[in-house]
């Protein structure tokens, strides 16, 4: 099983309501009454929907307030069909079964925060936001999308925090220079950013270049980098430490799959190396790291993998699985 075995739920769908254009906020209770899971700032969890697709959101409400959990879906028509049919189908008062909550998205203590939020985006930031606040941290949320109608909570965020928020819309030519901005981050400032891949491509580049120290850019991607050709393109093997089998793993096929269809349960959901929840120890052997999760130093660590999209580098491979 995986290192991090999530627990599952039974949710009610209490409230939904349009946040901003094609972007719907989702208030989930517990079926059962009482308390939900607790949870830190950054963390996601899985919606299991009743079509049959998993798709991963950021909890997007206040951490302390354990009777609900709220997320926001952006519809995304060229999608697997999650967000369709949550928009299309998906009515109060529905039993959703959820997963989580995960977080690899951790919120670390800092004096200053520089906040970058591309589109949807903003959802993980909200409550790191409120925890910034809440510990006197000095902060600034830098908030770009295609338009203010399109972005979530963006009349919430400007009304309380007119000072620390600065909205760009490219509708109305406006255009958030990331190189102005991260050149004149104060000293110790740490810097989150969710957003397209293109702006995090673009952070990663700059933080590089300033010769930030490893720890001072955190993001999340909601989509997979591009990782180029596997380090090693003939078959390996993998051994299941606690299975106590070993198998092969044709070029063409993930461990996850090789793993699954030798009838041992992984849990998994994205597939594609966002989400972290095939998330494995490695025993030994190199890991070719090609998820877009964990940190450059936690991959030259190498002691876990996402065995969902990352490959061996060597020969073989012990898991514990």
């Amino acid at each position: 099983m995986n290192v991090h075995p999530l627990p599952s739920l039974d949710v009610v769908v209490t409230d939904r309501r349009s946040v901003a254009d094609d972007i719907v906020l989702l208030t989930l209770a517990p079926a059962g009454g009482g308390d939900l899971p607790e949870w830190t700032p950054g963390a996601h969890i899985d919606l299991l929907l009743p079509n049959g697709v998993e798709r991963q959101y950021s909890l997007c409400s206040d951490p302390a307030d354990r009777s609900a959990w709220q997320v926001a879906v952006l519809r995304e028509s060229a999608g697997r069909g999650g967000s369709e049919f949550v928009h299309a189908l998906l009515a109060v008062g529905e039993m959703l079964r959820v997963r989580g909550p995960l977080n690899h998205f951790a919120f670390e203590a800092a004096t200053h925060y520089t906040f970058v939020a591309g589109g949807i985006g903003i959802t993980p930031l909200l409550p790191m936001i409120r925890a910034a606040a809440l510990a006197g941290a000095t902060w600034s949320l830098a908030y770009a999308g295609r338009s203010e109608g399109s972005m979530a909570f963006v009349r919430e965020l400007r009304g309380e925090h007119p000072e620390q928020v600065t909205v760009y819309s490219s509708e109305a030519g406006e255009r958030l220079a990331l190189d102005e901005l991260f050149a004149a981050a104060p000293a110790g400032t740490l810097v989150y950013c969710c957003g397209p891949a293109r702006l995090l491509d673009a952070a990663t580049t700059l933080a590089a270049g300033l010769g930030w120290p490893a720890g001072q850019l955190h993001q999340e991607r909601f989509e997979a980098k591009e990782t180029g050709a596997p380090v090693l393109a003939d078959a390996f093997e993998v051994e299941l430490e606690y299975s106590g089998m070993t198998l092969t793993v044709p070029p063409e096929r993930s461990i996850l799959d090789v793993v699954e269809e030798a009838g041992v349960l992984v849990l998994s959901s994205c597939r594609e190396g966002t989400c972290g929840t095939c998330e494995t120890p490695v025993v030994s052997g190199e890991v070719d790291h090609r998820d877009s999760v964990l940190t450059p130093e936690e991959q030259a660590d190498n002691e876990v993998m996402m065995i969902c999209v990352s490959r061996a580098a060597c020969a073989k491979l012990v898991l514990e699985l």
